[in-house]
């Protein structure tokens, strides 16, 4: 008994002492509302918090305080709950939907509302994008709790002036990721080597989500639930303040805004934003980190130029953006330069700017109404002066493509208007203007040469988008709904044979449907023309062909799948009862050949970058729904490759052994396509797989260094890396690579430097960039004139009867790049179709 008693004292004493050291200030509490170590059993810091426990305190608290509401907003992928709690006094939430409406009235450049200190002010806290960034879940535990039970008389004047929003973990699949592996190797007693396993991760670690996708670049770009989420919720509440907390290297200190200056010459956010809210708040966080002793920097790093950012994105909504980061002790204690850090300490600042971002908006909440007004009618008004009325876009071949950017205009609440079957207009007067600039403008001058992140991200380009500015406003038939856009004609049903547009950017799609139906398909390597049941057609390179006499299926079997595929789909599908065509191949020519189903396989681990991985793996599950095999590095040895056709190796720093470069050899040798992105095209050079070759820079070796001032080495050597622009290729569209594309002139994206050299064999550059190739982003004079334009983006070399297909660039970039996905479906599911003439 005594023992018992013994351990229950020391657990009530570390309890204690855990809410002494954050919440003393704020005393006394509720005691009808459990602190969040009372309803976990042990004290905030002492381990990390699993995400379905932090939901289930949220929930409690929703349970036990007025003061408390509980929301969902979304699930993951693999299933969590995405969460809001909503925090003000009881009478604030007993009229939310009359508060709400008032304060969406200061976004509609329409009214003139004027009672700027009457509402209370909007305030998102946000926490955990990074999911291996475990502090700050931690803090929104203890300033949920604060606000749900404290009765100080500072936090209920906080709570009567403003309506909180916490969202604790955006990420809660890596969350839990990292979760699960800090707590696993936790030692007893703490272990502060840095060395130790607990410190340091394996591939993919807890960072990004569950396809591995940095969710903190996905703002603007949207791929992932987590994102579309909280903007279909962002865009319900348009708050006037959102923080983003985050955690850096374990050697620093802790960060907030003022960020360093931002890259854009002209930054479509006003100055007013990035310079006179960001000294105001900053103000408060100095005083609140140096009344606890916290060290700090602000103004050196993170520039705020990519508008894809937690910080950045609520900028574009007449909202200030707030960044943090916290020095990590990733795990619970590390020895450091400084001496050691340890988890209760990270969470500790966190938990302060929490509550000091409630305090400042508070406090300026007149001022941030009226600037969040401002900044919505300064969007008209903008727009009205500008001599660009709107962008008209369309193609007439590839509605799949336009119609998933159009839903992403639609989300981020872009107006579109539809005139006719395929066109369409985005006028720029409208409250979303700087977000119309966002998608369609492109910049090539800048004020500063290094940037955090990408330097270009105008989205029409990432979706291939053939837009046209416009010098007046055409508006047509709203566009509320990608479901109401024209959906295909139904294929009539043959008993000779079907044709599959392969333009459509879900061609690949129905293939693999097709393919694991059993059916035989083919790919046309010429364009032709050709009498259908819906008229006289011309089709393109790539295009499918269903014979139905050489299936295993009859007729009406076979048209069910055709039928399943486009109802699926919404894939262009045609009936032809004839092989004799109009013009160009007949359908049995020996241009018409059959197409094998990818049995693909992927190189994952340590050393490959988890981004580029988890894009391929993310395309194909959710896109193409075709299953890859993820195989780890540390198992290559024992691998069978013969059962697979296709194998991709993205970027990474890939380090086989001479039996391991001979078997990748062999087995393309016997007809087999090796996929390689980015650095891995490079290794595939050096390690002499192929012969091919890099550009390289010609040095003198008797010339002698020019002098630099030492302390600016680290912006000379920055501004010369390539973070992310948007350059023309030319693409040989009678390549296979190549069947889909209407135009040669293909936007890609590139965010490294491989500079290959156009490969020695005429027929194998597939894309190679234009003379003049820059179209949006940031890059030095010297690797635009000496590599980019004498370098190709895409070539395929031959092994043996296989091949290797090198990219130079991604085609996958973060889930985005529809314009170029097409490209890597192309080389997965016809790369076994190309024979490089020699």
């Amino acid at each position: 008994m005594r023992k018992i008693t013994f351990v229950l004292l020391l657990c009530l004493t570390t309890n204690l002492f855990a809410q002494e050291y954050f919440l003393k200030k704020y005393q006394p509490f509720n005691q009808d509302i459990p602190s969040p170590e009372e309803f976990l059993g042990y004290g905030i810091g002492e381990r990390h918090t699993r995400h379905d426990l932090i939901v289930a305190y949220f929930k409690k608290l929703a349970e036990l305080s007025p003061r408390v509401s509980f929301a969902e907003y979304g699930k993951t992928h693999e299933g969590r709950i995405l969460s809001i709690l909503t925090i003000s006094t009881p009478e604030n939430l007993a009229n939310i939907t009359e508060l709400k409406r008032q304060h969406l009235a200061f976004t509609d450049p329409s009214t003139n509302a004027s009672n700027y200190n009457d509402v209370p002010v909007f305030i998102n806290l946000a926490y955990n994008v990074h999911g291996n960034e475990p502090s700050s879940s931690e803090a929104a535990l203890l300033t949920a709790y604060t606000f749900a039970a404290s009765e100080a008389g500072e936090i209920i004047k906080y709570l009567n002036e403003s309506v909180i929003f916490i969202d604790p973990t955006i990420n809660p699949d890596g969350r839990d990721r990292h979760t699960q592996w800090a707590n696993s190797y936790q030692g007893s007693p703490l272990v502060a080597d840095p060395q130790d396993a607990e410190h340091d991760e394996y591939w993919p670690g807890g960072r990004t989500n569950h396809y591995w996708f940095d969710l903190n670049r996905d703002w603007l770009l949207a791929i992932n639930p987590e994102s579309r989420g909280k903007l279909t919720w962002y865009h319900q509440w348009y708050p006037n303040v959102v923080t983003d907390f985050h955690e850096m290297g374990s050697q620093s200190s802790y960060f907030f805004e003022p960020m360093k200056a931002n890259g854009s010459l002209n930054p479509i956010m006003p100055k007013e934003n990035y310079v006179d809210l960001n000294n105001m708040f900053g103000a408060y966080f100095a005083k609140a980190l140096d009344s606890i002793g916290s060290l700090y920097f602000t103004k050196e790093v993170f520039d705020g130029t990519y508008p894809g950012y937690g910080s950045s994105y609520p900028d574009l909504q007449g909202g200030l953006g707030l960044l943090f980061e916290q020095a990590s002790s990733r795990g619970h204690k590390q020895t450091t330069a400084f001496g050691e850090i340890t988890f209760p300490f990270t969470i500790r600042n966190q938990y302060t700017s929490s509550i000091t971002t409630v305090r400042a908006a508070v406090e300026n909440k007149t001022y941030l109404r009226k600037y969040q007004q401002d900044f919505f009618k300064s969007a008209l008004s903008r727009a009205s002066a500008s001599k660009i009325k709107g962008y008209t876009f369309g193609d007439d071949y590839d509605q799949n493509r336009v119609k998933a950017f159009i839903d992403k205009l639609l989300l981020h609440k872009v107006k579109v208007f539809q005139n006719g079957d395929k066109s369409f207009f985005v006028p720029t007067r409208q409250p979303q203007y700087r977000m119309v600039q966002t998608v369609f403008e492109t910049y090539s001058k800048y004020r500063d040469s290094v940037f955090y992140d990408a330097s270009a991200w105008s989205l029409a380009n990432f979706y291939n988008i053939n837009y046209k500015v416009a010098s007046r406003e055409t508006q047509g038939t709203p566009v509320t709904a990608v479901d109401q856009l024209s959906t295909v004609t139904p294929v009539g049903r043959s008993e000779y044979a079907y044709l599959v547009d392969w333009d459509d950017y879900n061609a690949p799609a129905v293939l693999h449907h097709l393919k694991s139906e059993g059916l035989v398909v083919s790919s046309s390597f010429r364009s032709f023309s050709s009498t259908t049941n819906a008229g006289n057609k011309s089709f393109n390179y790539g295009t499918l062909l269903i014979p139905v006499k050489l299936q295993k299926k009859d007729s009406g079997e076979v048209f069910r799948i055709l039928s399943e595929a486009q109802q699926k789909y919404q894939v262009p599908m045609y009936a032809v009862n004839t092989g004799y065509n109009l013009s160009g191949i007949d359908l049995g020519s020996r241009f018409v050949r059959p197409v094998t189903k990818p049995k693909a396989a992927m190189l994952i681990g340590e050393g490959v970058r988890s981004y580029e991985a988890g894009e391929i793996w993310h395309l194909l599950d959710t896109r193409v729904h075709m299953p890859i095999t993820k195989i780890p590095i540390r198992n290559f040895r024992r691998v069978n490759l013969d059962k697979y056709n296709t194998l991709v190796m993205v970027s990474g720093s890939y380090s086989f052994d001479d039996k391991g470069l001979e078997k990748i050899k062999e087995w393309v040798e016997k007809g087999n396509t090796l996929i390689t992105i980015g650095t891995a095209s490079k290794w595939a050079i050096d390690k002499k797989l192929v012969k091919e070759s890099l550009v390289s820079e010609e040095k003198d070796s008797t010339a002698v260094a020019e002098r630099k001032p030492y302390g600016d080495a680290g912006e000379n050597l920055g501004k010369e890396s390539v973070g992310g622009i948007i350059v023309q290729t030319e693409l040989d569209l009678t390549h296979p690579l190549g069947f889909g594309y209407r135009k040669a002139l293909l936007p890609v994206y590139k965010n490294n430097t491989v500079w290959l050299k156009p490969s020695k064999n005429e027929y194998s550059t597939v894309a190679q960039y234009a003379d003049n190739p820059l179209i949006d982003g940031f890059i030095t004079d010297k690797n635009r004139d000496k590599f980019l334009k004498n370098s190709a983006s895409l070539i395929v070399s031959p092994i043996g009867g296989g091949r290797v297909v090198m990219f130079a660039d991604n085609p996958n970039f973060r889930g985005s790049w529809y314009g170029t996905n097409r490209l890597f479906l192309n080389a997965l599911f016809l790369g076994n179709h190309i024979n490089v003439p020699k």
